[in-house]
């Protein structure tokens, strides 16, 4: 997945004006106590962070 698709689904699915404050701000266990950004700071694939979001915050399947 590229990065403008995971944050175009981000923004879809919290508000582009919440989306980016989420990914600052929420540690996430499934991340390894990372929040969004330090987990693609870190290396990891984005595809694997949506799956860690959509996980995390149970988006519905279609967004998936």
């Amino acid at each position: 997945m590229r990065l403008t698709v995971f944050w175009q689904r981000m923004a879809a699915h919290f508000g582009a004006g919440y989306a980016d404050s989420f990914a600052r701000d929420h540690v996430m266990a499934e991340l390894g106590g990372r929040t969004v950004h330090e987990a693609l700071e870190a290396g990891w694939e984005a595809k694997d962070v949506w799956r860690a979001v959509c996980t995390a915050m149970d988006v519905p399947a279609e967004k998936r």
